[in-house]
């Protein structure tokens, strides 16, 4: 019996599937859970702790940023000083803006020098105004009295740490504390222009949810994915307490907002001791709600170096972390069992008809075609059988590098297309502001009495196209990862004003005149289909280099709207005109050819359409039809 080729079959595949099982088993058990609770879990904790308190530095870093460049803005700047009235509704409409925007700052103030609110914010952050009340009393409140004003008009960047105030435009707070009552305040001094004088102070309060809810809330950020298993959201979280190491100004359970960590109802005089005794380190094993838990902490960056020194700490319970093992020891089981009633039945079922071989080599095969090019089979002989084997894990190893080299080839070219992309995007706000710098420094030298009218709309104009590279830069890193637009009901008069008034400057110096005719509205994202028309009008001005008449045209169509731009250039020859939406194709000796090709991925993703033909009389016509 034993001498049978199936019987040693079954007890080869027998003792190759038992006895890995029984010793990966005891490394689970065993050796597995005491790594995953002392080394990898320290580990992960160590690192996410430290990461968490990057990420709080840098946050606070960024608003800092945010309010030194508000208290070097000439706006603000101007607004502090004698002549405050003619900037005043400039500057609350940039602070209205900012507030809209940034998705931070509840509250912007402009204060002179005696503590007056010059202005402040009239919106919160979904853009509603402020009741009334507490504009008023922003407006009227005394701020000279304020600490923080008295250090910023000493030339001081001042940090208000977690606060609860009067100032916070949120609703009346509430009997359960919400991070949206708290906030962090910066306070910046507003210098004279020409001196190191503090004429001022600008202040922003920072809602206190990006630190609680766009930091701190581990089951967004997926920390442990992958780590310990899904279960894991339930019992990881991420907390902060102040500089002392005992206070606790973020947490789940937000009912332990101001709490001491030493006194009742947390009780854990053990983590203040260790906070307070290193800069970085994990918390000794702890109980908390009747749950045992391991938990690491780092402190941020102090006041010495522009922090709050906050203590930030995140921790998991015990009992995830040997879940994994408990699951992978039941799934181990279950499956072993399962696989080898299979393996057992089948090796008996090839063992009698001695063709395993050519079986495994179907099997690979099929899996070869269907795309798995990591496949190999085990070469058990020196027969032919075992040649065979061989020439087909050289064939797959070939088929697989040959993939590698043509994925890697795609990769370079997709890359080498961005950045084309890239160039060109950033070269059409770069042409305006270069040719409006050239007409103020004409004006400067010429002693023109329209200087100070030229260099608001020059500053205005730069400031706007900075804007612009800033959104293409984030636009293509998005693009990155994943594209995504915002389309909705849009004023095409008003953005084709917007796009002809960059290019103002080039038409004067082209000698180019302009018309606009029409109204209408689209379905579109304004930021994607400004670059469009971008594209358009610097193509129209290109062709007209000895001067000419540009027109924009915009006729509503039915469920449609139809938008035309004209120029009285040269025109484009028939056999050019059905290659001038290909990538890379391009009339002139500079340029990437993607202008064109790029309004019309941005035209067909509306559901509209572009078309670019000969106009009557001489020029060009490009005919855009875009939904309502």
């Amino acid at each position: 019996m034993l001498r049978r080729l199936s019987t040693k079959w079954v007890l080869a595949v027998l003792a190759s599937v038992v006895v890995p099982f029984l010793g990966f088993a005891w490394y689970v058990d065993v050796r597995l859970a005491d790594r995953l609770s002392s080394d990898i879990v320290r580990y992960y904790l160590l690192s996410l702790a430290a990461d968490l308190a990057a990420r709080v530095d840098g946050e606070l870093d960024e608003r800092k940023l945010d309010m030194e460049l508000w208290a070097t803005d000439p706006l603000v700047v101007w607004s502090v000083g004698p002549d405050a009235d003619d900037f005043v509704p400039l500057l609350q409409e940039g602070f209205d803006r900012f507030v809209r925007r940034s998705g931070t700052f509840d509250l912007l103030l402009a204060l002179d020098r005696d503590g007056r609110c010059v202005v402040s914010n009239g919106v919160d952050q979904a853009g509603a105004p402020l009741d009334p009340e507490l504009d008023a009393r922003l407006r009227g409140r005394p701020y000279g009295a304020e600490p923080w004003f008295r250090r910023a008009l000493g030339g001081e960047s001042v940090l208000v740490d977690f606060h609860r105030t009067d100032l916070h435009p949120s609703a009346a707070p509430s009997e359960v504390p919400r991070p949206e009552d708290y906030a962090v305040g910066i306070a910046e001094p507003v210098r004279a222009p020409d001196s190191d004088e503090v004429i001022g102070v600008v202040y922003g309060s920072v809602n206190w949810t990006v630190f609680q809810t766009g930091i701190l809330d581990t089951s967004r950020s997926g920390y442990f994915k992958g780590l310990i298993g899904s279960e894991i959201y339930a019992s990881s979280y991420a907390w902060l307490w102040k500089s002392d190491g005992n206070t606790i100004i973020a947490h789940p359970r937000k009912e332990l907002y101001g709490k001491r960590v030493a006194e009742e109802p947390v009780a854990l005089p053990q983590l203040v001791a260790a906070a307070n005794a290193d800069e970085w380190a994990m918390f000794p094993e702890y109980e908390f709600g009747g749950v045992r838990k391991q938990a690491a902490f780092r402190h941020c960056k102090g006041p010495a170096r522009g922090g709050l020194g906050w203590v930030v700490g995140i921790g998991i319970d015990n009992s995830d972390i040997y879940a994994t093992v408990n699951e992978l020891n039941n799934l181990l089981v279950k499956a072993t069992i399962v696989v080898l009633g299979v393996v057992v039945l089948w090796t008996f079922f090839i063992a009698r008809r001695t063709t395993r071989p050519i079986l495994e080599l179907t099997q690979h095969t099929r899996a070869v075609a269907a795309g798995d090019l990591e496949s190999r089979i085990d070469v058990r002989s020196k027969d032919e059988l075992g040649e065979l084997a061989e020439a087909f894990n050289k064939m797959t190893a070939e088929l697989a590098q040959s993939r590698s080299q043509l994925v890697r080839a795609e990769k370079e070219a997709a890359w080498r297309e961005m950045a084309r992309q890239v160039a060109h995007e950033i070269k059409n706000p770069l042409t305006p502001i270069s040719l409006s710098m050239n007409l103020l420094r004409r004006a400067r030298d010429e002693d023109s009495a329209e200087f100070d009218k030229i260099l608001e709309r020059t500053l205005e104009l730069v400031g706007r196209q900075v804007e612009n590279m800033r959104e293409i830069a984030q636009n293509f890193y998005l693009f990155a990862g994943r594209h995504e637009t915002n389309p909705g009901p849009t004023d095409l008069r008003a953005l084709v004003d917007e796009v002809l008034d960059l290019s103002a400057a080039w038409a004067e110096e082209l000698g180019v005149e302009i018309g606009v005719s029409g109204e209408g509205t689209a379905r579109l994202d304004p930021t994607e289909f400004r670059r469009v028309l971008i594209n358009l009008v610097n193509n129209a001005l290109e062709a007209m280099p000895d001067g000419g008449r540009l027109e924009v045209r915009i006729e509503p169509v039915g469920q449609r709207v139809r938008l035309v731009v004209r120029d009285t250039g040269e025109g484009v020859p028939e056999e050019v005109r059905a290659h001038l939406f290909e990538p890379y194709f391009t009339t002139r000796s500079g340029g990437t050819g993607l202008g064109l090709a790029i309004c019309k991925r941005v035209v067909d993703e509306l559901g509209g359409e572009i078309e670019l033909r000969s106009a009557e009389g001489g020029g060009t016509e490009a005919v855009l039809t875009l939904p309502t």
